[in-house]
């Protein structure tokens, strides 16, 4: 099973580094020398780590194929995956991004979207629902908003505060200038 670790950012410097968004509790050891990542899109691909180093708390990478800044742009956007057959079926502790994109997304009885992508943040994570009208909303992947996620099922189910999935809605109501006025 492939795992997705990472997703590679901007190029950092003119040596082919560039920074990634880190996708792993255990980035000590799944960012050593020598480990080799399988790539989406996998012309980018595979790359081998040379070094890696934290610039303040953003990690970088440098890759053997990679030598200089223009090469390290083409692979921006990247994302980086491992072989593993480390995942145990009664994790409760959370989610991986592969399990999550695409399932239905619910509140109550209703299908408000799907979910597009899983945004790893600092303080929390987000889930970037596409709903039927092709409109993204960020729901915050905390537990009373998403109380229950239920991956065999294909759905989870969010409530959401008053207006979240409203708030970006073109039909949203405007007050109107009463006609005949000056």
């Amino acid at each position: 099973m492939q795992l997705q670790v990472a997703r590679i950012g901007k190029p950092h410097g003119i040596r082919g580094e560039v920074t990634v968004q880190v996708l792993t509790d255990a980035p000590g050891d799944r960012f050593v020398p020598g480990t080799e990542f399988v790539v989406e899109p996998a012309s980018a691909g595979p790359l081998t780590v040379i070094s890696a180093r934290w610039n303040k708390d953003i990690l970088l990478l440098a890759f053997d194929e990679i030598v200089d800044r223009n090469q390290a742009e083409t692979i921006r956007g990247a994302k980086l995956f491992v072989e593993t057959d480390e995942l145990a079926e009664d994790d409760d502790e959370g989610w991986y991004e592969h399990e999550l994109v695409g399932l239905e997304v619910r509140v109550g009885g209703h299908v408000v979207g799907k979910i597009a992508a899983l945004n790893t943040m600092p303080v929390q994570d987000l889930l970037m629902v596409t709903t039927p009208e092709g409109t993204e909303i960020l729901v915050p992947f905390v537990e009373q908003i998403v109380p229950e996620v239920n991956v065999e099922g294909g759905y989870i189910l969010v409530t959401p505060p008053a207006g979240l999935f409203e708030v970006n809605a073109d039909d949203a109501e405007t007050p109107e200038s009463p006609e005949g006025t000056a």
